[in-house]
């Protein structure tokens, strides 16, 4: 009898599961935009492996050839450093990229470069297929490790945001009584603050950094989950199937964490999709004023403010490039969200 049930269940799961992925394929938009965000998902993973510039943060730079339009391409003789460079490590380069080998010199004066051998691997051209910036770096190689910041401080902020504010709702809504007064009189004081100038306060307090920013904003995030949760909670602690749990003695914890929130994890999906979107455009917006990731580190708020003036002197792709990036990746998410709210709504 135990095995039929299980078989039963599993079957059951099978179906509901099956039945999920046939409605998610019918938001053809949902499709497209989680195949987007794979291919964002690859070329952050990856990350050296895959930008043209393979140096830390993509920072070769050369004043030589600044501000050259998307397409320019230019001869590079290489000189061997001394002493030697030793390769990195296949890890080692995907996380922190490999130090350059060589000295490198555009030969931007073509009566200089009539006489030299450029089957040679001493001299290899290299195209700039998003031009360059004003300090001669490769847009496109800015553009490509700018994607990682983005998704990590969005992943990185939406958990610390789930585990603070599913706790927090959980505790709330499940307990009642002075506990939810308490914790409900915290959820609104917070959600009162301003969330830029809060994310700002706690900067200040942690500092200007990596990993500083990404904790700030997820110190942030938590308000909205922990209100959904806690009235889902108050919603469903009424169910006969948490009156059947406390009747066969089970703990508060394993009533709520096993039974109650597996019920609204299609809720939390949608939220952290949304979340997410949030996490990015914060981000970008605080690298922009300075208070976010600081440079050499590329990010896509950085890339605007160091190249927004340009808009107005016949070099706008400088800045538009990023932004049109944090655009289409919120769009993603924006989409993913509302597909996930569409296939996991059950009266439908």
């Amino acid at each position: 009898m135990h095995l039929f049930r299980k078989k039963r269940t599993e079957e059951k799961v099978l179906s509901l599961s099956t039945l999920t992925w046939k409605r998610f394929k019918n938001e053809k938009m949902g499709i497209f935009s989680l195949a987007f965000l794979c291919l964002i998902f690859i070329i952050a993973i990856l990350g050296y492996l895959v930008t043209p510039d393979k140096t830390p943060y993509c920072n070769e730079q050369h004043l030589e050839i600044a501000l050259q339009p998307p397409g320019f391409s230019v001869y590079f003789l290489f000189i061997p450093k001394e002493p030697p460079v030793k390769n990195v490590g296949l890890f080692h380069k995907i996380l922190f990229g490999q130090p350059a080998l060589y000295h490198t010199i555009p030969l931007i004066d073509d009566t200089n470069t009539s006489n030299l051998d450029r089957s040679s691997h001493h001299v290899m051209k290299k195209v700039f297929w998003l031009g360059t910036d004003r300090y001669g770096r490769d847009v496109l190689s800015q553009l490509m490790l700018g994607a990682r910041i983005s998704l990590a401080v969005g992943f990185i902020a939406v958990s610390i945001a789930l585990l603070i504010g599913v706790f927090v709702g959980a505790m709330a809504g499940y307990f009642g009584g002075k506990i939810d007064g308490i914790l409900t009189w915290l959820i609104n004081v917070v959600w009162s603050i301003p969330t830029l100038l809060l994310v700002i306060a706690i900067s200040f307090v942690l500092g200007k950094g990596f990993w500083q920013i990404f904790i700030a904003i997820g110190l942030t995030m938590w308000v909205d989950i922990a209100r959904v949760v806690r009235g889902q909670m108050l919603a469903l602690k009424q169910q006969e199937f948490v009156e059947a749990g406390r009747a066969l003695g089970f703990s508060s914890f394993r009533i709520i964490f096993k039974h109650i929130l597996p019920n609204i994890l299609g809720t939390l999906m949608v939220l952290s999709a949304a979340n997410f979107s949030s996490a990015i455009l914060m981000e970008a917006g605080l690298s922009f004023l300075g208070m976010g990731v600081q440079p050499p580190i590329p990010s896509w708020g950085i890339m605007i403010k160091e190249n927004y003036a340009y808009i107005v002197l016949n070099k706008a792709y400088l800045a538009i490039a990023p932004g049109m990036a944090i655009m289409l990746l919120v769009l993603t998410f924006m989409i993913i969200s509302r597909s996930i709210r569409n296939v996991m709504e059950v009266r439908n």
